[in-house]
C-alpha cells in the first residue's frame, strides 16, 4: 500500500468552487437574472403600451392562423405576438449590454494598450539610446587603442 493521500472530494470540491471564475459566473448570473426583471418590466410596461398604441397592449395576443380557424383548439396558430415580446426584450438586452458594459470596456481596454505600447516604445528608446552611447564609448576606446599602438 502507498503513503500517497487520495484527494478528498470535498477539499476538490472547495477548491473547484473556490476559483475566481467559478464566483464570477455565479454572480454574473444572479446579476443577470435580476437584470432580465428589469428588461422585462421595461418591454412589459414601456414597449408593449406603445405597441398596444396600434393595437393592444399584450403582444402575447397577436395571433395568427397558419392553418383552418384557430377556434376550439383546431387550426394551428402562430403566436408571433410572444416571439415579438422575446425579440425586443433581446435586442433592449443587448443595446444596454454593449453600450453601458461592452464599449467602455473595450475602449478602456484600448487606452491601457496604448499607454503599454507608449511605454515599450519609451523604454525601446532609452535601450536604443543607451545602446548609441555605448557603441560611441567603444569606438573611441578602439580610437584610443589605435592610437596608442600607431605612436611610439
Amino acid at each position: 500500500m502507498s503513503d500517497e493521500k487520495k484527494p478528498n472530494v470535498w477539499e476538490g470540491f472547495k477548491a473547484f468552487l473556490m476559483r475566481g471564475n467559478v464566483i464570477d459566473l455565479a454572480v454574473a448570473v444572479v446579476i443577470g437574472a435580476a437584470f432580465t426583471n428589469i428588461v422585462n418590466s421595461v418591454v412589459k410596461g414601456v414597449i408593449d403600451p406603445l405597441v398596444g398604441a396600434f393595437g393592444t397592449q399584450n403582444l402575447d395576443g397577436y395571433t395568427s392562423c397558419f392553418k383552418g380557424p384557430c377556434v376550439d383548439g383546431q387550426g394551428i396558430e402562430i403566436l408571433w405576438g410572444s416571439v415579438l415580446s422575446a425579440t425586443l426584450s433581446f435586442l433592449i438586452v443587448a443595446a444596454i449590454v454593449y453600450f453601458l458594459l461592452v464599449l467602455p470596456m473595450s475602449k478602456h481596454l484600448s487606452r491601457k494598450a496604448d499607454q503599454e505600447a507608449a511605454r515599450a516604445g519609451t523604454q525601446e528608446v532609452i535601450e536604443v539610446s543607451e545602446l548609441e552611447v555605448l557603441k560611441e564609448i567603444r569606438d573611441a576606446l578602439v580610437a584610443q587603442r589605435g592610437l596608442g599602438h600607431t605612436e611610439p
